[in-house]
């Protein structure tokens, strides 16, 4: 990414080569011979400073503290002699980040600069990112989200989206990781370019790279045409990286180099391309178990975890399996033209006390599969896959606190939807005010109150669905 920095040395020979090779780097880069001349630049922000300890007139440490006092994101890199390293020790502690010794090696100020910078860029970041995050997250089209930890999550996404910095997303198979990818894109600028997505694993080892960075015409056996790769052809979107954790170790390096560059070069090219796209990628294995296994190069990690979330495993939020159900079986039921539009609350106490080692998606499979075989409207207990139908509750609750759960999570979805409002909430579930109270307190439910706060005994008493 190109930056604007400033070099102050009044030597000429030195400052001028310090420009040409930040040039050189792709950044924008001006030069000065003192400090004062630097600061007369007003209304010029700088990303990064190169500074020479000893200036003529005003030192380095006095500019940096004044550059600080102007722009507190700039970071500062002294230059300085031998003699001098007391000094850059107490500009160490005012704020000053980092320092080179002279003579310069422009290697090792190309990695000081660019780690800096880096740093510098995930703190403007996050500071964006936590200024965007203002009102209650909404789910996204065909994401169902009740749970407390699906909320959690939606707020992650409604933060995530507008940045441009890389995301990990973690979580079991079938628990939601494309969907979550799917909604950070959905919600960001560059929502009307394309997403790519592509598994990992599914590609063998020795065409990885031509996937991911493409190949020109008879790069090898059988590249017959040349080939953008998912890199370019995702063009200003975003590219996702399922299994992330598959990929082999040399590719790694390769991906890694893409990351830090923004560049990838064809199969069979020498020329490099640039490429714009985001980087969402996830995982279901422990990455950093990966990485303490020298199996997941560490910097790969943490370039790719620049934003890091877990999606929950449905048995860690059974409150959504209702909706789930609901969303599903509205979903095929269309899809084959089937005549079912529930469940009965046999088959869905079942439902929510499996544990769903698949996630969400055996849920969706165990949805459809019963909404083929059902002969009427409502699904039934016979209906489900007999793995599932003919199980002992593998909750170890039973009948009874699976439907618990089930009311709880629909008293729960229900106040929120009416903000708080009780009465509002017990005119949609068909219960009586003070019915809706005991119900609430019986369940330990903890939940927001905007209606009157007399005593709830005292209104019109009658049965409804839950009483």
């Amino acid at each position: 990414m190109s930056e604007h920095l400033l070099v102050v040395e009044d030597e000429e020979p030195l400052r001028r080569n310090l420009v040409r090779f930040l040039e050189r780097e792709g950044h924008t880069v001006t030069g000065y011979g003192s400090a004062e001349e630097a600061l007369a630049a007003e209304g010029v922000e700088f990303s990064a400073a190169v500074l020479d300890l000893r200036l003529p007139g005003m030192d380095g440490i006095s500019l940096a503290r004044a550059l600080a006092e102007r722009s507190p994101s700039t970071a500062v890199i002294m230059m300085t002699a031998y003699s001098s390293v007391q000094s850059v020790v107490a500009a160490l502690q005012m704020g000053v980040q980092d320092y080179l010794i002279k003579p310069v090696l422009l290697r090792d100020l190309g990695t000081k600069l660019e780690r800096l910078l880096a740093h510098r860029r995930v703190v403007h970041e996050n500071s964006l990112l936590r200024r965007q995050l203002a009102a209650a997250p909404r789910a996204p089209e065909n994401m169902v989200a009740r749970s407390a930890a699906m909320q959690s999550l939606l707020a992650f996404v409604q933060l995530a989206a507008p940045s441009a910095a890389t995301v990990l997303i973690e979580g079991e198979s079938g628990s939601g990781k494309e969907l979550i990818a799917r909604a950070i894109h959905s919600g960001s600028p560059r929502a009307n370019e394309p997403f790519q997505a592509v598994n990992m694993a599914a590609i063998p080892e020795n065409l990885v790279e031509s996937q991911l960075f493409g190949h020109v015409r008879g790069a090898f056996t059988g590249a017959e045409t040349a080939r953008d790769g998912l890199f370019r052809s995702a063009g200003r979107g975003t590219l996702f990286l399922d299994e992330i954790g598959d990929l082999p170790l040399q590719q790694q390096a390769k991906l890694l180099r893409v990351l830090e560059t923004r560049e990838v070069v064809p199969v069979g090219s020498d020329t490099p391309v640039r490429t714009e796209c985001r980087i969402v990628a996830a995982t279901n294995t422990q990455l950093m178990e990966a990485v303490q296994q020298k199996r997941f190069r560490a910097d790969l990690f943490y370039r790719l975890a620049t934003l890091r979330v877990r999606v929950p495993a449905l048995r860690e939020r059974r409150e959504d399996i209702p909706a789930l159900v609901q969303h599903f079986i509205h979903m095929h039921a269309a899809e084959h033209n089937r005549p079912v539009i529930g469940i009965d609350s046999v088959a869905l106490a079942r439902l929510m006390s499996w544990n769903w080692p698949g996630n969400v998606r055996e849920l969706a499979h165990c949805i459809e599969r019963a909404t083929l075989v059902s002969s009427g409207s409502m699904l039934l207990l016979a209906d489900l896959p007999s793995e599932i139908a003919g199980a002992a509750d593998s909750s170890g609750g039973g009948y009874h606190d699976a439907m618990e759960e089930f009311e709880r999570a629909l008293l729960a979805a229900t106040l929120e939807r009416c903000g708080g409002d009780r009465r509002e909430a017990a005119r949609i579930l068909g219960l009586s005010l003070a019915t809706l109270y005991r119900r609430i307190e019986k369940l330990n439910l903890k939940t927001p109150r905007t209606d009157s706060p007399r005593d709830p005994s005292s209104r019109e008493s009658g049965k409804g669905a839950l009483s």
